[in-house]
């Protein structure tokens, strides 16, 4: 039998080595040409072949990089894509997505509803770097630009247990950190929360703390980011990070992140261009408030919501808009409060309003918690879906799938699109040789000490004193000069 004039798509895609997805894709754009016979689509061999000289010809004037057919976009992957509001910042700042990988089935198909072009994985742990290239339709000799995630951060949070690389979902971390160096592209970001600096390696918990315990080198605080700073380091990449407020770069949210930059290469990336602050310093806008975001929508038709007990009920409608329990009378405040009252701390997230003309709080995952409700300022009921996306600043025709518990949590554990956008641009400047320093003394967050040179250098000092005290050797790799 002679070769076949014509190729299925499945066919083709074995030609092209390309996934069926992004065939498929090339196929709508009209890059290539194919005709529809009955319920499915065919390629004609000709086509494939005019496409892969179009390519040889694309990649031979372009010295093999990846940014073949795009207009020269650089071109990027997603990992614990989520709902992809990191990925739709960076796509607003010109890079092109081309692969989303979670493994929350529901985050898939929402990803799948927004970006049916795209390629999309599941579980990272079933993928090597030949599998995630294939499913791109990246080639071994290409070049992949730019690698992002933000591994999930419960393990490292300040609010949980602070197990670090002891929980499975800090080893999904690592596994994260070895796809970047198996992968090797020239910028990789990873986002996480604040407490990432100070997690340690190897966490003990309170109750095994007998008998004059004392943390070793892998239990001191800020070992787990040293240990990841000496791979990357090793595998070439000089990395800045920092803990950035999202209010100073658009975003209707106070949101503070960790963001590392890194660069194969030996000149690092500067740090975040801010675009507002919070006092209209440094010559910026002030931040934009709640109002700005959701101001436009009618509070009396805010969609779907979750609700409040009518216990709470009865007490929020006490408070007007940026208030919260201790602007209760005093004499209610620990019925209200009930064992809470003797709590520590702050406790502003009990019965907390809004307000208007401050950014929202930052958004989690369920509005209606006791500890942490997100009351609109003006309606007895916490915020809206609608009014989430809007924070968040996803577009209005955005797409999100699963229940309205799932609706939330993917909204709430996103990457506000504007600080998405700002990372991009950052990384846009780098690679055109066009980057700019942030206004000298300018507050990223709350917290000092917190970029990478000043983290350092706190974190080396704890592990000297660590080593004058212990007679093991080190654990942790050299990290070498910041």
């Amino acid at each position: 039998m002679g070769e076949p004039n014509v190729l299925s798509i499945t066919e083709a895609s074995r030609r092209l080595r390309l996934t069926r997805q992004r065939v498929t894709a090339l196929i709508r754009e009209g890059r290539i040409h194919a005709t529809r016979v009955g319920r499915q689509w065919v390629v004609s061999v000709g086509a494939v072949q005019a496409y892969q000289r179009d390519q040889a010809l694309v990649l031979e004037s372009l010295d093999g990089l990846i940014r073949r057919t795009d207009g020269g976009r650089l071109v990027g992957l997603s990992f614990f894509s989520g709902s992809m509001g990191l990925d739709l910042g960076l796509e607003q700042a010109g890079i092109d997505i081309r692969l989303a990988c979670d493994s929350d089935p529901t985050c898939r198909r929402t990803i799948a509803a927004n970006r049916p072009d795209i390629a999309i994985l599941g579980d990272i742990w079933k993928y090597d770097a030949d599998d995630i290239r294939e499913a791109a339709g990246i080639d071994r000799a290409d070049e992949i630009d730019l690698v992002v995630g933000g591994p999930p951060c419960q393990a490292f949070s300040t609010a949980g247990a602070r197990r670090g690389f002891q929980d499975g979902r800090g080893n999904v971390f690592l596994r994260f950190v070895d796809l970047i160096i198996e992968l090797a592209p020239r910028y990789a970001v990873i986002e996480n929360v604040r407490g990432l600096l100070s997690a340690p390696l190897s966490h003990t918990p309170h109750v095994e703390r007998v008998g004059g315990w004392r943390p070793g080198l892998e239990g001191t605080p800020g070992s787990a980011l040293f240990y990841v700073l000496g791979q990357l380091r090793s595998a070439g990449y000089a990395v800045s990070f920092e803990l950035y407020n999202a209010a100073n770069f658009g975003v209707p949210q106070i949101r503070e992140r960790v963001i590392m930059v890194c660069h194969r290469g030996s000149d690092p990336a500067p740090h975040l261009m801010p675009t507002h602050s919070e006092n209209g310093d440094h010559s910026l806008p002030r931040w934009r408030t709640l109002r700005d975001a959701i101001g436009r929508l009618d509070p009396t038709s805010p969609g779907p919501h979750v609700m409040f007990p009518e216990k709470r009920l009865h007490y929020y409608r006490m408070l007007r808009a940026g208030q919260n329990w201790r602007d209760l009378p005093e004499d209610l405040q620990e019925a209200a409060m009930g064992g809470s009252f003797y709590g520590g701390g702050g406790r502003t997230g009990f019965y907390r309003r809004l307000d208007w003309d401050k950014p929202s709080c930052t958004l989690v995952t369920t509005p209606n918690m006791p500890a942490t409700d997100i009351c609109h300022p003006d309606e007895d009921r916490p915020l809206s879906v609608a009014e989430y996306r809007r924070i968040q600043e996803f577009p209005d025709d955005w797409v999100f799938l699963g229940s309205m518990a799932d609706q939330y949590r993917q909204i709430g554990n996103a990457v506000p699109v504007g600080l998405g956008r700002a990372v991009g641009l950052g990384i846009q400047a780098h690679a055109s040789g066009q980057a700019a320093e942030p206004p000298a003394g300018f507050r990223f967050s709350r917290y000092s000490g917190t970029d990478e040179r000043t983290w350092q250098l706190n974190v080396e000092t704890r592990l000297a004193r660590r080593l004058s005290k212990d007679v093991q050797l080190p654990l942790l790799p050299d990290v070498g000069a910041a």
